[in-house]
C-alpha cells in the first residue's frame, strides 16, 4: 500500500481546518477516484494510530483533507501551521454508516413523516456523518439541542445544522 508523504500549510474554510490535496496527488492515491475519498492519515507523525477520514471532493480533481480536532491536538497543529502529512488509501474502507441510529433521533424522527422522507432522501455520506456526530454527544442537553436542530432542517425548515446552511432538507 502507498504512502504518500507531502507538506502543506493547514487553511481553514468556514469553521472547518483542512488539507488541500491536489488532483494530481488524489489521482495517485486512487486513480478516478470522485467520491469522498477513504484514507488513514497522520499529521507530523501522529496519532500513532493512522486516522480514518473521507477526503471531500472540491469538483476539480483536488480534494479537501478535513481534519478533525483529536487529529490536530495529536499533531500540536493548528490553522496556519505547515504540516507533515502521510495519507494513504484506506483499502479496509466498507460503505455504509458505521454507527447505529440512537434511539433518542429515531423515535422522533419515526413520528414526522416528512422529516422521515427527507432523511431516507440523504446520500447515505450525509447520513452517515450525521450518525457519527450524533455518537459522539456526550450530555443530554446536546442531544437535545441537535435533535431539535435536525428535525426542523430535516422537516425542510432553513438552519443551519453540523456547519452547513439547510434549506428545503439540503
Amino acid at each position: 500500500m502507498t504512502i504518500m508523504r507531502f507538506s502543506s500549510v493547514m487553511k481553514i474554510t468556514g469553521v472547518n481546518p483542512y488539507i488541500h490535496v491536489s488532483a494530481a496527488r488524489a489521482t495517485a492515491l486512487k486513480p478516478g477516484w470522485k467520491k469522498p475519498m477513504p484514507v488513514l492519515v497522520r499529521i507530523n507523525g501522529e496519532p500513532k494510530e493512522a486516522w480514518h477520514i473521507n477526503m471531500m471532493p472540491m469538483g476539480n480533481g483536488s480534494f479537501y483533507l478535513y481534519l478533525h480536532g483529536d487529529v490536530r491536538k495529536a499533531s500540536a497543529t493548528k490553522v496556519g501551521d505547515r504540516a507533515k502529512v502521510e495519507l494513504r488509501f484506506d483499502e479496509t474502507y466498507q460503505n455504509g454508516p458505521r454507527h447505529q441510529m440512537p434511539e433518542w433521533f429515531s423515535i422522533p424522527l419515526s413520528k414526522n413523516p416528512k422529516a422521515t422522507r427527507t432523511w431516507n432522501a440523504l446520500p447515505p455520506s450525509r447520513q452517515k456523518e450525521i450518525l457519527r456526530y450524533f455518537a459522539g454527544l456526550k450530555s443530554e442537553t446536546a442531544r437535545t439541542r441537535n435533535l431539535e436542530k435536525a428535525l426542523r432542517v430535516l422537516r425542510g425548515e432553513r438552519a443551519r445544522f453540523m456547519a452547513r446552511d439547510w434549506q428545503d432538507g439540503k
